[in-house]
Parts: C-alpha cells; structure tokens; sequence
C-alpha cells in the first residue's frame, strides 16, 4: 500500500513543475511585450528630441549666415562712403574760397571802365574760379544755383520771403548762396529768397467731352 502511495505522489509533482514552468513562460512573454511596446515609445521621444534639436541648430545657422551677410553689406558701404565722401570735409573748406571768388568778381561794375591791369586781375579771378569748379567737378562736386526752380527742403534754405513778385508761390526768386552736392549727397544748401503770395497754378479748365 505504500508503494501504490509513492506511485500516486509522483504525477502530482510532475504537474506542479509543469504549472511553474508555464507560469515563467507567461512572464518572460508579457515582460517581452511590454519591451517591446516600450522601444517604439522610446525610439519616437529620441526621433522627437533629434529632430528639436536639428531645427534648433538650423534656425542658428540661418541667423548667423543672415548676420555675416548684413556685415559683409555694412563693410563694403562704408567702404565705399569711404571711397565717395572721403574729402567732404576738405571740399567744404574749399566752397568758401569759390564763394569769396564770386563775391570779387560781383562786386565789380559791368560797366565800370577798368584799366589794363585790373582786367587783367579780373580774367585771373575768373580763371581761378572756374579752374576750382572744374575741380570740384572732376570729384563729383556739383553746384546748386537753383533761381527760378520750386524750393525743395532737401536742397535749398529759405532765408526769407519775397511778396508780389509775380511768381507762383514757392519759386526762388533770389539766392544768396549757391549750394553744393557730392554725388548724391548735400554738401552745402543753397541759401535762397522764395515767392510769397504770388501767382498761384490755375486749375485745368474742365472740359465736357460729352457729345
């Protein structure tokens, strides 16, 4: 009877190993599903992160070379500022001896009867000024002596007014000083006298071509 006992306990312990057995697979199964849900999850966050960090790093490239190209702009301007206007300073000074030039030679009567030597000095005079605006010209040196043109702030100073002259309103009608540009800047404004009260532009007459 002991024996047919023994016999009956061994099957039992066969299944037990068998149950356990089971149970390892089913864990080491569900430990491998979640595994492998978990690497596409890990694999998108790294894809996410990867692809910030790559417009990140665009973005700063793009700025810089924005940069460098608003340098590289800024230098060759001013070097060519550099090159255009370079003796604006020294030009100036030089109007102011065009300006006495005139003012000798205005200052003479037409129809004063001058001697041998004061038209001689008088040609050197006028030889001296248009040598220096010859000058002025070859370094791009323009004059303004606008009478008769419509004022423009950007190129003419007004001084003063001058009522019922018979000009529309606005017309220089008398400068007192010529003005000066360098290529396309203002080196000196013209100093002017403008209309005031003068004719205005009349109106386009209506026509009705209305037939």
């Amino acid at each position: 009877m002991t024996e047919h006992s023994e016999k009956n306990d061994k099957p039992t312990e066969n299944a037990d190993v068998t149950s356990d057995n089971d149970a390892s697979t089913t864990e080491a199964s569900e430990a491998a599903e979640t595994a492998e849900t978990a690497a596409p999850a890990n694999d998108a966050d790294a894809l996410a992160t990867a692809q910030a960090e790559i417009s990140d790093l665009k973005d700063k490239l793009l700025r810089a070379v924005a940069e460098t190209e608003n340098i590289r702009r800024r230098s060759e301007r001013e070097k060519t500022d550099a090159a255009n206007y370079a003796i604006t300073a020294f030009a100036r000074d030089l109007l102011g001896v065009g300006d006495n030039l005139r003012r000798a030679l205005d200052s003479i009567p037409e129809e004063a009867d001058l001697g041998e030597n004061a038209k001689n000095l008088v040609e050197g005079i006028e030889m001296t000024e248009r040598e220096l605006l010859n000058m002025l010209e070859r370094h791009k040196i323009k004059k303004i002596d606008p009478k008769g043109e419509k004022f423009s702030h950007d190129l003419h100073q007004a001084l003063f007014e001058v009522p019922d002259t018979g000009e529309e309103d606005g017309t220089i009608v008398q400068v007192m000083q010529v003005g000066y540009v360098i290529k396309d800047r203002l080196l000196r404004p013209a100093m002017v006298g403008v209309a005031k009260g003068g004719n205005k532009k009349e109106p386009m007459e209506h026509v009705d071509t209305k037939v």
